[in-house]
């Protein structure tokens, strides 16, 4: 009899033990934390959001008076019922103008390093007033000038509801640009995405994906290589290029840094809750997430100065359909959101 026997036994069942724990869901889990929402929203030491800091922001936010001809608010093109985004495939502007940008959508601002599709603006702050002043966009002045005789400031200092909700928010630094911008990023960082299917299926719930989300998550991170640039919890490198648009008047990102590969180059957009912010892209060019992946299917439009991450994918038909199949698994149930009593006096 060989004494050994029982130990080889009780061996082999270790070994089976230990091989089906690098297959079960903690094991997976910990490979793909680097989509795991991180721990907290980002925020700036001179602006910790706050109650206050929120409802202000929300106000101010929904508030068309923060437009030129008091009709436009944040909330026109940034719309929560469509995806924080508007539908168009541009945005309208003061005067019903036609811009030449879509409308991003603001879900997950917060973690990101810079805004706006060509990312001129290097936080929310930054960011918060320039719609406001833009000509073209809300065409608002922030103080007199010798076209108006008033500017969005008076016209918010004027409303005793405006006085106290900024004294309570900022006490001691009253209403100026500077707390306009700070109330509306600290409302803007609160809108930020929630478990969609993907996150519970990383967290351990198996039916969380179907078959064919699973074969697209694959292919997103294989074949397609559409992780290259749509990377981590935000599904977003923060970087800017040129995917080989038919429009090339636009310089994008060239506009603000010179660097040949940078024109015609914008800011990945998130990925996050991608199903309701259509139509696609900076130009709103394609209506359909099985467009943007014929796209990139066929390795883009226009070829001249386009990013050495836009190859030919050779994608079959059903291939196709698991990756639109798993970009719809990063959407969640979105947050519901009521509209806030504005100060009338």
């Amino acid at each position: 009899m060989d004494i050994n026997s029982p130990f080889k036994k009780f061996s082999q069942k270790m070994l089976l033990a230990i091989c089906l724990s690098f297959i079960s869901a903690p094991i997976l889990a910990a490979d793909l934390s680097h989509y795991l929402r991180p721990s907290e929203i980002p925020q700036p030491d001179n602006n910790r959001m706050t109650p206050e800091r929120i409802e202000l922001g929300k106000m101010l936010f929904f508030d068309p008076r923060l437009s030129g001809s008091n009709w436009i608010s944040c909330a026109t093109c940034h719309n929560p019922g469509l995806g924080w985004s508007d539908g168009l495939p541009t945005a309208i502007g003061h005067g019903q103008k036609i811009l030449r940008r879509s409308t991003p959508t603001i879900l997950n601002t917060a973690y990101q390093p810079l805004q706006l599709w060509d990312g001129r603006a290097r936080s929310l702050e930054k960011q918060a007033l320039g719609p406001i002043e833009d000509e073209g966009e809300m065409a608002q002045h922030l103080h007199k000038s010798k076209d108006r005789s008033h500017g969005l400031i008076d016209e918010l200092k004027a409303l005793k509801g405006y006085r106290d909700a900024f004294e309570v928010a900022y006490p001691g630094e009253g209403i100026t640009k500077n707390t306009i911008a700070k109330a509306l990023s600290s409302f803007e960082r609160t809108i930020v995405s929630t478990d969609a299917a993907f996150d519970r299926w990383i967290k351990g719930d198996k039916k969380a994906m179907s078959k064919s989300a699973l074969r697209g998550f694959t292919l997103f991170e294989g074949k397609a290589n559409c992780v290259k640039c749509h990377s981590n919890f935000n599904f977003t490198d923060n970087g800017f290029h040129n995917i080989g648009l038919e429009d090339a008047t636009d310089a994008g990102r060239y506009a603000i840094r010179k660097v040949k590969i940078l024109i015609g180059a914008f800011k990945t957009p998130t990925l996050r809750d991608i199903a309701l912010t259509a139509p696609y892209m900076h130009n709103g060019a394609y209506a359909t997430l099985e467009e943007v992946i014929e796209h990139y299917n066929v390795g883009g439009i226009s070829k001249e100065n386009i990013s050495p991450n836009i190859k030919e994918l050779n994608l079959t038909d059903n291939e196709k359909s698991d990756l639109v199949v798993f970009m719809k698994s990063l959407t969640g149930k979105p947050t519901p959101i009521t509209y806030p009593m504005l100060p009338v006096e």
